[in-house]
């Protein structure tokens, strides 16, 4: 920012006064929020700001016309010396660390970015130095590497090349290796090419978007045991909040691999047709039973929407049955109807459970299907035996009503008889028949 400042007028001034250029310089150092000072190329303090004084506690005597090394160590003034020649040389030095004492005898941690003082005719005759106090971001640093290094999870960090900076114990339990094996080494060291190169794009995603998850890394431990983890990782940034490298926290996948293959066991040799799908209805998986029952090839079910093979209706209902299993854990009993590769429409019933990632989140759905032709064809025999039933018994009716009609005409026609009999007695009792 105060690059090419002169201590000297640039245009025209009247004599005693200062020149526009440095009497901007000064304004704006003066009221700076940050400690800044100008020094010679000897680190004598020429001029500093309010900040200046109140970072140190020193006076204005006590500062201005003193050399640096009065403030802090010989070491770090061999040190500022270089960054002095730095400036010079490239016009700025960044990120220099520099611990002067201040006048009660605090130590007070503070970086350095200073850019060259030209005079008028561009060379260079001192520094701009701009200190940030480092205690705060310090302190919060410390408190960062103690919880990195008390976490349960394998925690390392790394610059953007992938050279790990340093690890947690947890890492180190993980890959059985020591700490001078691991610190300062490229992580290329312990995954193969492939997944280096996806390591590398994944700290390109965390510069560019702040993190990146689960990418797969399978690191190869001491004992030379390849172990599945998964990488979540965060930017590490300066305090300009420029990334400078990666957080990463792995997990070990050995258990829930092992789950994982035992779960996909189970699937492959159930007798029912299971599928696995992600929470958009696509087909991740599926057991033999699946492709027995539709007559599809396994090529043309996976990463296929299960909108394919059953109508649009019943796709908005098992969308529906999804965000159940999301809300509640299961749905039960939804009717598909999915299309098989001869066209035949397949009557089923559709149970399914929520897939859940190792955070618990619900990331898709195991689904269980039941083919119910064979009970709708029961149902179908019933129904038609029903029928007939119904018929035999409207046909027993009918006969039963013809049956009790004659009877009665029997014994109606046998009371005629009885009544002519009588009338056949009375007669023959009156002498009609001598």
């Amino acid at each position: 920012m105060f690059n090419n400042i002169s201590p000297t007028a640039t245009t025209s001034q009247q004599p005693g006064s200062k020149s526009l250029g440095s009497l901007d310089a000064d304004i704006i150092i003066k009221n700076a929020p940050d400690p800044i000072f100008i020094s010679d190329l000897e680190g004598k303090i020429l001029s500093a700001n309010d900040a200046v004084y109140e970072l140190l506690g020193f006076r204005n005597d006590e500062v201005l016309e003193q050399s640096l090394s009065r403030f802090i160590s010989a070491e770090e003034t061999r040190e500022f010396t270089a960054a002095l020649r730095e400036v010079i040389e490239r016009g700025v030095t960044r990120n220099a660390r520099l611990n002067p004492q201040s006048a009660s005898g605090e130590v007070i941690p503070t970086t350095l970015n200073a850019s060259a003082l030209r005079d008028t005719d561009g060379k260079v005759i001192g520094a701009i130095g701009i200190l940030r106090d480092m205690r705060e971001l310090d302190k919060a640093r410390a408190l960062a590497d103690s919880l990195i290094k008390n976490a349960p999870d394998p925690i390392f960090v790394s610059d953007l090349e992938g050279k790990i900076l340093s690890a947690n114990d947890a890492v180190y339990e993980l890959l059985g290796f020591r700490t001078d094996e691991v610190l300062e080494q490229s992580l290329s060291r312990f995954i193969s090419p492939a997944e280096t190169r996806e390591f590398l794009a994944a700290l390109k995603e965390v510069i560019e978007r702040g993190a990146t998850r689960n990418a797969r890394l399978n690191p190869r431990s001491a004992s030379n045991e390849v172990i599945p983890t998964t990488l979540n990782a965060s930017a590490l940034r300066d305090p300009d909040g420029k990334a400078i490298g990666a957080i990463g926290i792995l997990r070990d996948m050995r258990e829930l691999d092992k789950a994982r293959a035992l779960a996909d066991s189970l699937i492959k040799n159930a007798p029912d047709p299971i599928f696995v799908s992600d929470l958009e209805g696509k087909i991740l998986s599926a057991n033999d039973a699946v492709y027995e029952l539709l007559g599809f090839r396994p090529d043309e079910v996976l990463e296929q929407s299960l909108s394919r093979f059953i109508s649009p209706a019943e796709t908005r209902e098992f969308l529906a049955a999804l965000k159940e299993v999301i809300e509640r854990g299961t749905t039960r009993n939804a009717r598909l109807n999915p299309r098989s590769a001869s066209n035949e429409v397949i009557p089923t019933t559709l149970n399914a459970s929520a897939l859940r990632d190792p955070d618990g989140k619900a990331i898709g759905a195991i689904g269980i299907l039941r083919d119910m032709r064979a009970y709708e064809k029961v149902l179908q025999d019933l129904q038609e035996s029903k029928s007939e039933l119904q018929e035999k018994i409207l046909d027993l009716e009918k006969f039963e009503e013809v049956v009790v009609g004659r009877e009665l005409k029997m014994i109606a026609l046998e009371k005629e008889i009885e009544n002519l009999k009588r009338d056949l007695e009375k007669t023959k009792g009156q002498g009609k028949w001598t």
